[in-house]
């Protein structure tokens, strides 16, 4: 008899399946930028939820390039952000290691709740720290303004490390002085018709079973015990469990990225993408917002951080594409 072989079902890229440690993503690389200015690299918006919009078709390749075509988005609302510190790395045998941090004396209130800044906290000296010694990398300390956005329930910020690329170490430093205490906004990190990337924890589903969780095959209608179960726990031997078993478990909300995703527009009036009775789950914008082409992770009211694209393997020319939008949806969600 043939030895019957066969993939395993679901993939096991993202195991083990837990809950994200935080529902603000951590960014573990960054893109790397060339220029003479400093930047910044990141930047981070809520969710607000999809539409669609009518644009001229701007990929190449697409069967219908140059056509008015349909398009999803997902829109996103992008408060300013605020720098409140600044870190700074140095390379030693095990990676980059942090060195010291320099901090604004007057952060906002409601951000002192959570962050006491230390009392004996010297930022001269960590300054001049930095300064002297050999840094390998910059990077700002940022937090969120939810207090701005109505259609979010808080106004706990949200506190995040943003990257800092182009020009020298020491232009970096005077770059992060510079920016301390002051609010900055996605203009000044991405433009219109950029690849992004897009990172933030998925929609959670709870403690689920085999076949939602993995997509394993119903078990036949003879089975005496189980339906929607798997056949078995695998082989006798070894005498355990192996990993690559499909068991029932925490389904969603796992952190994800979605790579290459363009930007669409960024926009600054909310009457031109508001519909009739505001958006499902979330109401009305009321300030910056971030039209995107296609799906983002998570539900509305989502943190979704953003980074310059490290995996876009295109043409340079092809990196900023900005499309002609000729109308955008505002079509009640709700039927009003």
């Amino acid at each position: 008899m043939p030895k019957h072989n066969k993939p395993n079902r679901g993939s096991m890229a993202f195991s083990p399946r837990k809950r994200a440690r935080s529902e603000t993503p951590h960014v573990s690389s960054w893109a790397a930028v060339e220029g003479d200015d400093p930047k910044i690299l990141g930047f981070a918006g809520y969710k607000v939820g999809m539409s669609h919009i009518m644009a001229v078709d701007y990929r190449k390749k697409s069967t219908t390039a140059g056509q008015e075509i349909r398009m999803p988005v997902t829109i996103v609302e992008i408060p300013p952000m605020k720098v409140i510190g600044a870190r700074g790395y140095i390379q030693d045998t095990y990676g980059l290691r942090t060195l010291t941090e320099a901090w604004e004396k007057k952060i906002d209130k409601d951000l002192e709740r959570t962050l006491p800044i230390p009392k004996g906290h010297n930022a001269k000296a960590a300054w001049k720290k930095m300064s002297d010694s050999d840094l390998e990398e910059v990077r700002l300390l940022v937090h969120t303004q939810p207090r701005m956005v109505t259609g979010i329930p808080k106004k706990r910020p949200e506190i995040m490390e943003m990257a800092v690329g182009g020009g020298s170490v020491d232009a970096q430093i005077e770059f992060a002085k510079e920016m301390m205490g002051k609010e900055f906004t996605m203009s000044d990190f991405t433009q219109d018709g950029e690849m992004l990337d897009a990172i933030a924890v998925t929609t959670g589903y709870g403690f689920q079973g085999h076949v939602k969780r993995w997509g394993v095959k119903l078990l036949t209608h003879k089975n005496s015990k189980h339906r929607r179960m798997i056949g078995n726990l695998g082989p006798f031997s070894p005498g355990y469990v192996v990993s690559t078993v499909p068991q029932a478990g925490q389904t969603g909300y796992h952190q994800r990225t979605e790579y290459n995703k363009r930007l669409l527009k960024i926009g600054d009036n909310p009457d031109e993408i508001n519909p009739k009775g505001g958006f499902l789950n979330y109401g009305l914008i009321r300030g910056n917002y971030a039209l995107l082409h296609g799906s983002l992770p998570g539900p509305s009211k989502r943190l979704i951080r953003f980074r310059k694209a490290v995996r876009f393997h295109g043409k340079k020319t092809d990196s900023v594409v900005v499309p002609e939008i000729t109308m955008i949806s505002q079509e009640s969600q709700q039927g009003v």
